[in-house]
């Protein structure tokens, strides 16, 4: 069993910046594929960033942009974000799921949340 906790959302202008962190705890971190997703209202949950013990990639719409990171000693994952807009608006949530998966692939472990705004 898998404990994700997120941290850091927040209100923020346009074009400024956040740092998500999510702690995972209950098994050995590196034996997952952990990522970042986000759902605003009344619209479908968005894969952001994956990392996969050290290999990212992102969804087209954040690349540039966001990036996410992991310290493997202290099972911490990051997502740090930049150049905020208003579309960045949502919920995020950190996921966790065994192996070498996808962002479009099947997470099996998800946090709680954390609300991230932008406003213009």
């Amino acid at each position: 069993q898998v404990q994700l906790v997120e941290s850091g959302g927040g209100s923020v202008q346009a074009g400024g910046s956040l740092r998500l962190a999510c702690v995972v705890s209950g098994d050995r971190y590196s034996r997952y594929s952990v990522g970042w997703f986000r759902q605003a209202p009344g619209k479908e949950r968005e894969g952001v960033a994956i990392d996969r013990d050290g290999a990212a990639s992102y969804a087209d719409s954040v690349k540039g942009r966001f990036t996410i990171s992991r310290d493997n000693a202290k099972n911490i994952l990051y997502l740090q974000m930049n150049s905020l807009s208003p579309e960045d608006t949502a919920m995020y949530y950190c996921a966790a799921g065994l192996g070498w998966l996808r962002l479009r692939d099947h997470f099996t472990y998800w946090g709680q949340g954390t609300q991230v705004t932008v406003s213009s």
